[in-house]
């Protein structure tokens, strides 16, 4: 079997994010769109940690600030073309990756 070579956007930001007063990973999602990505899927996580604290889901205690993830499938080409925008929503707030992926 044979496989396609592309490559994959990993984006790690936190649920509450926001950036002049909007939430980055719907901001995230419209660059995505207005760049052409074939396709993204946002993940919610559990509970996580990183530079900025810890993120967690609590249910009696109402704290949303779960850490998500926004991955994405396509050509270096397009993701590169949208990586400033995002990385200025983003800044030090969040980790992005590229990394190449086989796809079947």
């Amino acid at each position: 079997m044979r496989t396609l070579d592309m490559w994959s956007l990993v984006i790690r930001i936190k649920r509450n994010d926001t950036f002049k007063g909007k939430r980055v990973h719907n901001m995230i999602l419209d660059i995505l769109k207005k760049g052409n990505i074939s396709g993204a899927t946002v993940w919610t996580g559990v509970s996580g940690y990183g530079k900025r604290g810890k993120s967690n889901f609590q249910i009696e205690g109402i704290s949303v600030n779960m850490p998500l993830i926004i991955e994405v499938i396509d050509d270096l080409e397009k993701i590169e073309s949208i990586l400033p925008e995002i990385k200025e929503i983003i800044g030090d707030n969040g980790l992005v990756t590229v990394h190449k992926t086989g796809v079947v």
